[in-house]
């Protein structure tokens, strides 16, 4: 799937919702648990996949997940208990940018 940014991607086997903050230009699989994610305005979303207990770190709310290297950013809407990941790679969770010292 080539996701673009502003769209809402939702998982297929809990409760996680994503919106898309940045994307590469090229195809790239977005995945919660182990099942590639859907877009819920393309159709109903299949609800009828299996996570894979490997991977069920979570996601949390609010928080951005970020891979620099492949260029993607998704920001949680809906928390759930699948791991975000991208082409089979778990995404780590964004660190906030240290504000400078004041003097």
């Amino acid at each position: 799937m080539k996701p673009r940014a502003g769209q809402t991607l939702t998982s297929t086997v809990d409760a996680t919702a994503v919106v898309v903050v940045r994307c590469p230009d090229s195809d790239v699989e977005i995945t919660c648990g182990g099942v590639a994610m859907v877009d819920p305005k393309a159709g109903t979303p299949d609800a009828s996949g299996t996570a894979d207990p490997a991977q069920q770190a979570g996601s949390q709310l609010g928080k951005r997940y970020a891979d620099d290297g492949l260029g993607v950013e998704l920001l949680c809407t809906k928390a759930g208990q699948g791991t975000l990941a991208v082409n089979g790679t778990p995404l780590p969770l964004k660190t906030a940018k240290p504000l400078p010292a004041s003097d």
